[in-house]
């Protein structure tokens, strides 16, 4: 069995309030009957991509002892990310017999995504084995008039790439807040919740906004035989 905790949209800060949170989950993480095979940071790792804000996430996750796998969001900075030893921004990580394609989808200065370097992850999944694709922006929409203008665009590009690959066994993604389970080219697709705040649905409330009272909350792939399954936690 390959465990896998998949945390997302820390947006850390400097403040009291995003470090509280953060280290909510990290604790959660040490108490484990199960120790992860590894953690997944699907992006806006920091609010403002500043160097310092890089170091205060590191210092935050240090006290796992397993590998933390990067990806960049839409308020990471591609720079300071890859400084910060984050990076680099397109890369491809095996956790056991499991291959994550960990794949840059930001735009610099923008909110919403695109994969430019689609042909680096068509060959990166070309390497045989189970195989997740992992990036910060969904390439759906959720009907939700704030989320869905900062989606990921382009995706019928994505979509090819993903059907040419049998072997890629989900999508794995973050920035929308809020935690959710879909299908993508043919695959199940799965949405972390955020840990700085969640997504306010249009049947909750008459509001496109966040809720910064919910708790924070992950999600766990447990992989099996072949089998995904995911679970959500809140804390």
């Amino acid at each position: 069995m390959t465990l896998i905790a998949h945390v997302s949209d820390t947006h850390v800060d400097g403040g009291r309030r995003i470090v509280e949170r953060t280290t909510r989950v990290v604790d959660y993480l040490l108490g484990l009957h199960r120790q992860v095979d590894a953690v997944l940071l699907t992006g806006d790792l920091a609010d403002h991509g500043q160097p310092d804000e890089y170091e205060q996430l590191k210092m935050l996750f240090k006290r796992l002892d397993v590998p933390l796998l990067h990806l960049p969001g839409n308020h990471d900075r591609r720079e300071e990310f890859v400084a910060a030893g984050l990076g680099p921004l397109n890369r491809v990580e095996r956790v056991g017999d499991v291959l994550f394609a960990l794949v840059d989808s930001t735009i610099p200065g923008k909110d919403e995504g695109f994969i430019e370097n689609i042909e680096w992850l068509d060959e990166a999944l070309s390497i045989d084995g189970p195989a997740f694709v992992c990036f910060h922006h969904p390439p759906i929409a959720l009907e939700h008039p704030y989320a869905d203008r900062l989606r990921q665009f382009g995706e019928e590009r994505l979509e090819a790439v993903i059907r040419r690959h049998t072997n890629v066994v989900a999508v794995l993604c973050g920035h929308f807040h809020t935690p959710t389970v879909t299908t993508f080219a043919g695959v199940p697709l799965v949405i972390a919740p955020g840990i700085k705040s969640t997504l306010i649905m249009p049947w909750e409330r008459e509001t496109d906004g966040m809720d910064y009272d919910d708790r924070p909350a992950l999600v766990f792939h447990q992989y099996t035989g072949g089998r995904l399954t995911s679970t959500y936690k809140i804390l």
